[in-house]
């Protein structure tokens, strides 16, 4: 019995929309055909989710093609039909033969394709960024005669912004990160492995809220004495103890698109100096958030804090964030001081506020936000204080 397709989380419109924008940034860059190898990308125009991008695969655009055709290993051609809006025949599994080979790949299979369909000797997008050295001269070798166009950040620019439809889909990414929060609140506690809590956190983020299950976990870090200097390392076997203080970050997950939240929790009395640091934190957050509006910049958005917390007498030398979306991080934007990219109505943002100090100390706090058509909407909703617990 052939595999069924699944519920679709867009309707076909939605993707037909997305490619028709890619076309037509295609048709600026005058090339024929674009070769998307993100995973990313690939999800934002199939709706393809599964975790098979560690071996060659590609999604080829032809702008003289209503619906693009994907070709990656045969093993997960079948995860393909059942996840996207693709027709089967638009899904090409190749041969194991090219799994291992130290001679050919999957990538000569694409390229294979794109002679095939007759792009070979014109123009060709090639995302150059998610190829090794020897796949970007297999490229250019075998398409001698083809002009082959850097293409790696196009796609990501176009799905910066999101339809409604995507943004429903966030705030409930929003939720379960939420609840993956005040699940930690729940479960940290003195005598408690470190791996246990993450391991309810975990399962909480798996679950969802709402009614609504987390489709995935994205990575998750718990930075806890003496490691709050540190900002991605996850949890230990150490045993939580009195004193101890924890920065937490994880994300919620449905279909691909992610939603972060960070929060900082002290078990016991917090130190004079964290809530100092805190309380600067909020009150710069609160003035980054008060800036995000349509046609502000993101270096607006990054000063606006910077500006609060050194009238607490603090600094930050990282940025403030990044455009967030599928797969967590975005490619492009920055909210940080010097990027003049202009806020979008339903761009979204994770507004990072990462601190770490010294070597042994830090704080976090952070929210996922979409600018608004008058301002902005904040997805996350976890109370925003510093857990003492």
């Amino acid at each position: 019995m052939p595999i069924v397709k699944g519920p679709q989380v867009f309707p076909r419109s939605e993707f037909l929309r997305r490619l028709a924008a890619v076309k037509t940034e295609m048709g600026r860059l005058e090339i024929d055909a674009l070769v998307v190898e993100n995973s990313s990308d690939i999800t934002y125009l199939t709706g393809y989710t599964a975790k098979s991008g560690y071996v060659p695969q590609a999604l080829v655009v032809s702008l003289a093609e209503e619906e693009p055709t994907f070709l990656l290993r045969r093993q997960d051609a079948p995860a393909a039909i059942h996840q996207t809006f693709l027709d089967p025949g638009k899904i090409i599994g190749y041969p194991e033969a090219l799994i291992g080979n130290p001679d050919k790949d999957g990538f000569d299979a694409v390229i294979d394709f794109l002679h095939e369909l007759g792009a070979a000797g014109r123009g060709v997008g090639v995302q150059l960024d998610c190829l090794s050295a020897k796949s970007a001269r297999k490229f250019e070798s075998r398409l001698p005669e083809t002009r082959i166009v850097d293409c790696s950040h196009s796609v990501a620019w176009i799905r910066m912004i999101k339809s409604d439809l995507e943004i429903a889909i966030m705030r409930d990414a929003a939720a379960i990160a939420d609840a993956g929060v005040l699940k930690a609140a729940e479960v940290i506690r003195p005598g408690v492995r470190e791996a246990d809590v993450m391991a309810e956190v975990a399962a909480q983020l798996a679950r969802g809220a709402g009614g609504k299950a987390g489709t995935d976990l994205a990575s998750m870090y718990f930075c806890s004495s003496p490691r709050t200097g540190t900002s991605h390392i996850r949890w230990s076997e150490d045993v939580i103890h009195d004193g101890s203080q924890i920065n937490l970050e994880v994300g919620g997950v449905r279909h691909g698109y992610v939603s972060a939240i960070m929060r900082t929790f002290s078990v016991g009395t917090p130190s004079d100096r964290l809530r100092r640091i805190h309380d600067a934190e909020v009150a710069g957050l609160e003035a980054a958030l008060g800036t995000v509006r349509p046609g502000a910049a993101c270096s607006d958005v990054a000063n606006a804090f910077y500006r609060t917390i050194e009238k607490f007498g603090f600094q930050k030398d990282s940025r403030c964030g990044y455009a967030i979306g599928i797969d967590w991080s975005e490619p492009t934007a920055s909210l940080k001081n010097g990027d003049m990219t202009e806020l979008k109505p339903n761009m979204t943002f994770h507004l990072m506020l990462g601190n770490w100090i010294e070597e042994d100390f830090g704080y976090v706090i952070s929210e996922t936000f979409r600018v608004a058509d008058s301002g902005c909407e904040v997805l996350t909703k976890a109370p925003r204080k510093l857990y003492e617990l």
